[in-house]
């Protein structure tokens, strides 16, 4: 029995849906009970102390962590192969997701903090935002400069390296920082989109922003609770934003990492 705790807008769990669709084995997902209010508890917190998504459980053994989530994957289900055969695109595949799951991650979180949970609002709001835009940009520039005349991130064919870039490029899509579709980053984004794993994957996502729209005003009432951990702390700070930082501790309607008890 094979459980994945998600939640459909998380990126790093998108790219696991996605690497266990290609592959072909069935899961169940389910979101935890309390996520986001930083008092998940029960056989989520228990599988993963840091009481975040995803978490994989496989019969009576869980992993978290997206990236070690993949490598069990790859190991467990090796067919078909998601990495490269050669050294050097493995380590290249890895070194995309590393970025996209760190600086690019940093970006639409932050755009989702603006947009979804009214942080900063007026001309905060909006120099934040350009800041986004720009960054996006220089994102999306260097990304372009990985996909050469390659029709995937991964080489030959669809694997790791493309996965990885699918969510966040689809997160700034949804923000309207999308590739241009005639770009290259647009022409492999709309390749990528054609997948069955990554159809039912962004369906998945888009079906749920629906329900943001209320969820600023549970984080006004302190209900709602943000984790700002490393680079989401960062980019919030060089960007602009410390008021922001300052704000939700006041306000008590941000959060850290879990300590491990």
């Amino acid at each position: 029995m094979l459980t994945l705790y998600e939640h459909p807008l998380s990126p790093y769990a998108q790219k696991v849906k996605i690497a266990l669709r290609e592959k072909g084995v069935e899961f169940t997902l389910q979101t935890p009970d309390g996520m986001g209010s930083g008092h998940a508890a029960g056989e989520f917190m228990a599988a993963n102390p840091r009481g975040e998504v995803p978490t994989l459980i496989d019969d009576d053994f869980s992993i978290f962590d997206s990236t070690v989530i993949l490598e069990y994957i790859e190991d467990k289900w090796p067919t078909p192969a998601l990495l490269p055969s050669s050294p050097i695109e493995r380590a290249r595949a890895r070194m995309i997701e590393d970025v996209c799951d760190t600086q690019y991650e940093a970006i639409n979180w932050g755009l989702g903090e603006l947009t979804w949970f009214r942080r900063g609002e007026g001309a905060l709001s909006e120099a934040l935002r350009d800041k986004a835009a720009d960054q996006t940009e220089m994102m999306q520039a260097w990304l372009t400069r990985q996909l050469g005349s390659s029709d995937w991130f991964n080489g030959k064919t669809f694997g790791w390296a493309d996965l990885s870039v699918i969510p966040y490029v689809a997160g700034s899509a949804s923000f309207g920082l999308g590739p241009e579709n005639s770009s290259p980053l647009g022409k492999w984004f709309q390749r990528a989109r054609e997948r069955e794993s990554v159809t039912t994957t962004l369906k998945e996502s888009s079906s749920s922003t629906a329900a943001m729209e209320t969820v600023a005003e549970i984080v006004k009432q302190g209900l709602f609770k943000r984790e700002y951990r490393d680079h989401r702390l960062e980019w919030m700070i060089r960007s602009g934003g410390m008021k922001v930082v300052l704000d939700g501790l006041e306000n008590n309607n941000i959060r850290f990492s879990n300590d491990f008890a």
